[in-house]
């Protein structure tokens, strides 16, 4: 399908998945609106967009930020008369710490991104989608929310959070025809590396390899489109058959 005419909100844009989800989207001829913290790298990602992309805006800033997020929120929605997609993609999780050893603050620091950020941006885009009684969200969860990882633990709680966060406000939103879902990738491919479609081995999944930040982007790509329109309220993993950890 295309997504010619309609706008796609998507957070932590800049590389990985989100850069990947934005190509995805891009391709269909969406309009895009592109969040990050990083500009160099969100521009960067701009000027690779092809040409068969829609309008296209980037906005610097902190999704833990709710005073920015409600207002870069209502100007897109001021501009483009909707939010038709929000991709709650941004995140924090480079984490290798034991749980004794975790400081409050960085508990705080997970939870206001990676739980708050995705609330904030729900609680922005939701009035508008209600009103057109339409609209899709994804959230980007893991399966460290799913089976939960040791020395990962505040990730992983964020991440079952998130998890839980979809499945009751699609509940909430069904008579809307608003679909929330959530995908939990495994083992995803180096975000430094530029190539979308590069995979590496992993004794992680029984495929044997990591996931490449295009397959997860196909994923959210389907769930935000119309062939994935009975589909509410579910978390899909998507990790080559994961080894559980």
């Amino acid at each position: 399908m295309t997504f010619c005419g309609k706008t796609v909100i998507i957070t932590g844009a800049a590389v990985g998945i989100g850069y990947a989800t934005a190509m995805k989207f891009a391709m269909n001829g969406a309009n895009l609106i592109l969040f990050d913290l990083n500009e160099e790298k969100l521009n960067e990602v701009k000027k690779k967009l092809p040409i068969s992309v829609g309008e296209v805006r980037c906005v610097v800033g902190d999704v833990s930020d709710e005073a920015f997020v409600k207002s870069s929120v209502q100007e897109v929605i001021s501009e483009f008369g909707s939010v038709d997609v929000l991709v709650n993609n941004a995140a924090v999780w480079r984490c290798w710490r034991s749980f004794v050893e975790t400081p409050s603050a960085e508990w705080k620091k997970y939870i206001d991104i990676n739980i708050m950020g995705s609330v904030y941006f729900c609680q922005a885009v939701l009035p508008s989608m209600i009103e057109h009684n339409g609209g899709r969200i994804v959230n980007v969860a893991s399966v460290a929310g799913v089976y939960g990882n040791a020395n990962m633990v505040h990730y992983s709680a964020t991440k079952g959070a998130i998890i839980a966060f979809t499945k009751a406000l699609a509940k909430e939103v069904a008579a809307n025809n608003i679909l929330v879902n959530a995908v939990s990738p495994g083992s995803v491919s180096p975000s430094k590396i530029d190539d979308y479609n590069y995979y590496c081995e992993s004794e992680l999944s029984y495929l044997g390899r990591t996931g490449t930040d295009m397959e997860n982007a196909n994923l959210i790509y389907f769930l935000a489109s119309d062939e994935a329109s009975y589909i509410s309220g579910q978390n899909i993993q998507i990790d080559g058959c994961r080894k559980k950890q």
